[in-house]
């Protein structure tokens, strides 16, 4: 049969209510051999030309678009009417929203039993602007339990009367609060929202004290992410049993001088190395804590793991996925004593590439555990270290190997600065800084790397289900995005070519020497997808690796749990493998911990800007260098420089000159004086206010005297009704898919 035309598989796709992909196509279309193999170029053509994206697990959709079926997460249910959007969007604009209909009796869920923050999986039809899911099955339960709960610091109006503000910054609405009941202002509270439009009301559901008091920062991320916190009684009993029991029948391997290198304020090991040159290549072992032997299939301990997906780590705590009796305990490859480990022993050729690899349960004793900066010191001979000579010369030998393959495949290389918070033993923030990136973080990074390759290869060979690490090249709406703003810097970029992580670092090398290169490797992570978890191989694009798995944190991560299980009963390794028909689950316990992970990154990271926040309060009214670092139609985002923090500079504390907004230029400039305000633009910026509840900001322009602008209507015909409370400023058309504030 011959190949359809672009117009037929759009058609094709449109009409069909499943999941769409190449196969599904060329079933449809009675297409075999060479024409299954000239469709995939077509699909591929689709996909460059903007006529088709890509979805999980390689589904097609038309581009700007759903797929048929989608993974969404509610954002409002009122009884009135339940709205989702996709829980993974990648294109720029905002996500669009879905009516979630009722689900027929015994199938689905009625839209009145379903919460904020639900995650559902949908059948979706109509089109952009009028989307409407089908529930197929809810995923994941919201964090309110039943309720719309939200998380808020009681104010005080200019009235005198009590008001719910959300602690969430992109929440622009604040509430009545009803009655007080209670509370005073300043004090943290979860309350439920009743009512509807301006009726809504705030009801004080719990009082959760002080928000600034040490540790409550990072609860406001627990609290409003819905992250678990507490271990139930009997997930504690599971552990104390699990971390009293045996080691079991394994190997031994204590003679070998295996360190850890971690963070200085690590607070778990996980993994172990040791390498020695092996003829013309090396012998690296890479030995991974055994969590699969303490946390067996079923237990208590294994679903409550699940729940929590990962590890979550804040400045002043850590949430972590196991009880402290294993994370930090048990599991934990503490120097000096006997521990159980899952190993990859692995022989690299000169050039690094893996030549073997074999897996195996044994027994180790680390001889150190090590900070970076410890490892550092001793490599550039600054500190002397009695293991340079018997550990890390080999380590670092094989390392040098290792770079030579990585070398080759070219991963993405941005190198952004990591920030961290320092405090004083009363959790009060004494500086803010930038992690330094130092040669024994790239030895380790590199050899985890090759471990996990290792893992995933091993499981391919043997015909068992992986839990794969997915990052997958940018979409065609990105690409071009990413290649309008490197023109208004003078950075050409063309699309005519096959995008590699080579594309983008040819980017960063060219313009290494520029005062904007800062701007431009944001701009170019900005364009990356973002990685998830799924049994459906993909590859990872960023790492330039076909075959990609977690294999190396079982103690912080579920993923490395399900590769662990699987190398157990795949190697036939003794007990603690995959529990009959796991394999089959794959797919829903990646959707799963794809979304634990994204929401431990947003918490961390809002808890970041939390402490920022509170370490530049102490400066509101002083004067701060700043960068640009967003701009929209309403105003301007700008970074305290060395620090962090994003803040707005809203267009009102520019003066009464009116000011065009360029949307492809990423610029505001001033109708009369031509003043422009760019992304990567450092200049002077008044402190106005840093509020450590949300972690937002606000700046002024020093010197200038902010105006009120009258509203008008798009037509232009007459004033325009105010802006609803927190939008953006009078005057001011709201940017496409931009922040608020």
């Amino acid at each position: 049969m011959s190949l359809p035309d672009r117009q037929a598989i759009l058609a094709f796709i449109r009409q069909t209510p499943s999941a769409v992909g190449k196969r599904e196509i060329a079933r449809a279309f009675g297409l075999h051999g060479e024409a299954r193999e000239a469709l995939k170029q077509l699909l591929a053509d689709m996909q460059q030309e903007g006529l088709l994206d890509s979805g999980p697990g390689r589904t097609l959709h038309k581009a700007g678009g759903l797929p048929r079926v989608a993974v969404l997460k509610v954002v409002q249910a009122d009884g009135a009417k339940t709205l989702a959007e996709p829980d993974r969007w990648e294109s720029d604009g905002p996500p669009p929203k879905v009516v979630v209909a009722r689900g027929e009796r015994g199938r689905g869920r009625p839209s009145e039993r379903l919460q904020i923050g639900d995650r559902l999986l949908c059948r979706i039809e109509g089109d952009a602007g009028r989307y409407l899911g089908t529930v197929i099955k809810r995923l994941a339960r919201g964090p309110s339990h039943g309720k719309a709960l939200v998380l808020g610091v009681v104010r005080k109006d200019g009235e005198g009367a009590l008001r719910l503000k959300p602690v969430d910054k992109r929440m622009r609405q604040d509430f009545a609060l009803h009655h007080g009941e209670g509370a005073v202002p300043g004090e943290l509270v979860r309350a439920e929202i009743k009512g509807t439009g301006a009726r809504m009301v705030a009801h004080i559901a719990e009082r959760l004290g002080d928000p600034f008091a040490a540790g409550s920062l990072s609860a406001i991320a627990i609290a409003a992410k819905g992250i678990p916190e507490h271990f139930p009684d009997s997930v504690l009993a599971d552990a104390e049993r699990a971390s009293a029991q045996a080691l079991g029948e394994r190997e031994d391997w204590t003679a070998l001088p295996f360190i850890t290198i971690d963070p200085a304020d690590a607070r778990d090991h996980d993994d172990a190395v040791w390498a020695e040159r092996d003829g013309e290549g090396h012998r690296l072992i890479v030995a991974i804590a055994d969590v699969s032997w303490f946390v067996r299939p079923g237990s208590a301990l294994d679903r409550s793991a699940f729940d929590r997906g990962n590890s979550v780590y804040f400045p002043d705590r850590v949430v972590p996925m196991l009880p402290e009796t294993l994370s930090n305990g048990a599991c934990s490859l503490k120097a000096g004593t006997d521990k159980a480990v899952l190993a990859c022993d692995m022989r690299l050729s000169a050039a690094g590439e893996i030549l073997h690899a074999a897996f195996h349960r044994a027994r180790i004793r680390v001889a150190a555990n090590l900070a970076y900066e410890t490892a550092q010191a001793a490599m550039d001979d600054d500190a002397p270290h009695a293991l340079k000579a018997t550990v890390l010369d080999g380590l670092w030998s094989c390392w040098a190997a290792l770079k030579v393959a990585r070398a080759k495949r070219g991963p993405l290389a941005l190198n952004l600065p990591e920030r961290r918070v320092e405090l004083d033993s009363s959790g009060n923030v004494t500086g803010v800084k930038v992690r330094p990136h130092l040669d024994a973080h790239q030895v380790i990074e590199d050899m985890m790397i090759a471990a996990n390759v290792a893992a995933a290869l091993a499981l391919e060979q043997k015909k068992r289900a992986v839990m794969y690490r997915c990052h997958e090249a940018p979409s065609r709406e990105k690409l071009m995005a990413l290649k309008e703003y490197l023109a208004t810097l003078g950075v050409s970029f063309a699309l005519g070519q096959v995008v590699t992580p080579g594309t983008f670092n040819r980017i960063l090398e060219k313009t290494s020497d520029r005062d904007d290169m800062a701007e431009i490797a944001e701009a170019v992570l900005r364009s990356q997808t973002q990685a998830y978890y799924a049994p459906r191989n993909t590859g990872h694009f960023g790492l330039a690796l076909a075959s990609y798995g977690h294999f190396t944190s079982p103690i912080r991560r579920y993923a490395d749990v399900c590769v662990h299980r699987a190398l157990v009963s795949g190697f036939k390794l003794g007990e603690g493998g995959l529990a009959d028909g796991a394999e089959q689950r794959f797919a829903a316990i990646g959707e799963h911990i794809s979304m634990t992970e994204r929401r431990a990154m947003e918490a961390e990271r809002e808890t970041l800007d939390r402490y920022i926040a509170r370490h530049l309060a102490q400066t509101v009214g002083q004067v701060v260098r700043a960068r640009i670092s967003g701009v929209q139609a309403f105003g301007f985002f700008a970074t305290v420089d060395g620090i962090g923090g994003d803040g707005l500079v809203p267009v009102s504390a520019l003066g009464a000159e009116r000011f065009r907004f360029d949307e492809a230029g990423r610029l505001l400039e001033g109708m009369e004086s031509s003043t422009r305000f760019a992304v990567g633009q450092r200049l002077d910026l008044r402190l106005e206010e840093a509020d450590p509840a949300t972690g937002s900001l606000r700046f002024s322009l020093p010197g200038v005297e902010a105006v009120e602008r009258p509203r008008f209507r798009r037509d232009g015909k007459g004033p325009r009704s105010p802006a609803r409370r927190g939008g953006p400023p009078p005057g001011v058309k709201r940017g496409r898919g931009g922040r608020q504030g």
